[in-house]
């Protein structure tokens, strides 16, 4: 069983055992709980009444967040002719072709977000097993496989982030810093709440929103109630 440090203990005790709070609480409290000495990302867990083994009960989208997430993401676009000045024009901080794909197959991944064209697609598709476990595989459901690339990184750059259930039916987003005040992480953790609820299966049956959790990085996690989301 994992032992927790006393800045964590002495963090917990300041939370009511059970007790569901209001998202406005929550965001309070997760900011006056926090330890650390770096400004910590706060992110939103939701367990969901899905099984996601059905491919009718994915729950997978992105939202660009109201507020980004604090930090400036470093994109690169795989894209070829015409595409590499619009992605270059675009704001993209690394533009490529067969060469950046060479550099990735080596094991370079030093940046947050892929963008491809979908003419590139027959080398990216090779990146699978270095870039599907961190999250960076492009794909034409989230909007990062595309012709329309000078939107795309605009999209990401202003803080549009991938939600996805995995296997056990729960999703893990940040939302923004500790450091962010309360209006702007209310505003980005409900238009997280409200594009998942929307994002419901028609095929999932009984209680859709089954738990709902905000934390910071170290610190314990504060309860929402989830009936004010399970719609």
């Amino acid at each position: 069983m994992k032992k927790h440090g006393k800045k964590y203990r002495a963090a917990l005790e300041k939370l009511e055992p059970g007790r569901k709070y209001t998202l406005e609480t929550a965001i309070a409290k997760v900011k006056e709980i926090a330890f650390a000495k770096f400004d910590e990302t706060v992110e939103l867990t939701m367990w969901l009444g899905v099984d996601p083994r059905k491919a009718d009960q994915l729950v997978r989208g992105t939202i660009v967040l109201p507020h980004g997430l604090g930090k400036s993401k470093t994109v690169l676009v795989i894209a070829q002719g015409d595409k590499v000045r619009e992605a270059e024009e675009a704001g993209a901080d690394i533009v490529g072709g067969e060469d950046v794909v060479t550099r990735i197959k080596g094991g370079w991944t030093d940046f947050d977000a892929v963008i491809a064209t979908p003419d590139m697609m027959r080398l990216v598709g090779q990146l699978g097993k270095v870039l599907g476990p961190r999250g960076l595989m492009p794909n034409p459901k989230t909007g990062t496989v595309t012709f329309d690339v000078a939107t795309a990184i605009k999209e990401t750059k202003a803080g549009k982030v991938e939600y996805r259930v995995d296997k056990t039916g729960v999703i893990h987003v940040g939302v923004g810093k500790v450091s962010f005040d309360t209006d702007k992480l209310r505003d980005n953790t409900k238009a997280l709440l409200d594009a998942v609820v929307k994002a419901k299966p028609a095929t999932a049956k009984g209680k859709y929103v089954k738990k709902v959790n905000l934390a910071a990085t170290m610190s314990p996690g504060v309860l929402l109630d989830e009936a004010l989301y399970a719609k």
